[in-house]
């Protein structure tokens, strides 16, 4: 899934590029008006689809897995199933979905299923609601320490 990601960037990059020369184009536009700058921490960062601080935050949680989707656009991961080599008869496939726009933490659903193998086959197994609670945490927390890293 490693192309998956490079193409992610590549067009993460692309479109900041994009975005560098429109202000370039309008910046030359005159007018004497001038025009405040933008916060470039607001709490609000859309260019991607969604919140991008939640966006940033989620993959790089999640880093440790394969991902199977990135949709920037609508602001769904999804990983594949992941075993702990220290537990290979467990599995679990993450499912993250950003919501809104805005960094709150009713803007970030984070999904989980779990499975064990049992005679050869993999059987669905119950996920701990608290499991989920904690990957949730987890990627707001990392969230609020992008936006404040930008900030200052």
């Amino acid at each position: 899934m490693a192309h998956s990601y490079s193409s992610l960037r590549m067009k993460k990059a692309g479109q900041f590029a994009a975005l560098g020369v429109l202000a370039a184009l309008l910046s030359a536009c005159g007018g004497g008006n001038k025009r405040p700058q933008a916060d470039v921490a607001a709490a609000q960062v859309t260019t991607i689809g969604v919140n991008s601080y939640l966006w940033r935050a989620s993959l790089e949680t999640l880093s440790f897995a394969s991902l199977t989707q990135a949709d920037s656009a609508g602001g769904v991961i999804v990983t594949d199933w992941y075993s702990q080599p220290e537990n290979p008869t467990e599995r679990v496939k993450l499912t993250v979905t950003i919501l809104d726009q805005d960094l709150r933490a009713d803007a970030l659903r984070v999904s989980a299923a779990r499975q064990v193998l049992q005679g050869g086959n993999w059987v669905a197994a119950p996920v701990q609601a608290a499991t989920v609670q904690k990957l949730e945490d987890i990627i707001l927390t990392k969230a609020r320490d992008l936006r404040r890293s930008a900030i200052g």
